[in-house]
């Protein structure tokens, strides 16, 4: 089932909204599919988009400095953060 533009941009803003409610603890791809109650395969996808575009960065090691091997979590940028709590105020 193809989705259309405009809910993938909603779904879009409501991840960075849980990325920002969450700002700065980054977040593993489940548990943000997990609030949007979305399928993490699609989640996933939307979220490489908004990598490309310099607004959430992966972290790809826990808090001990182990690489993950088969997940990332993911935070928005600094950048992203300001501007978003810029707009919202």
């Amino acid at each position: 089932m193809k989705i259309s533009a405009k809910k993938r941009e909603k779904i879009t803003e409501h991840i960075l909204s849980v990325l920002y409610d969450q700002f700065p603890k980054p977040l593993f791809t489940s548990q943000i599919a997990h609030e949007i109650a979305r399928d993490e395969e699609f989640t996933k996808t939307l979220i490489q988009e908004l990598e490309k575009k310099g607004i959430v960065i992966p972290i790809n090691k826990n808090s001990k400095g182990t690489k993950y091997i088969r997940r990332l979590r993911w935070r928005l940028s600094n950048k992203a953060q300001e501007a978003y709590s810029t707009h919202n105020k």
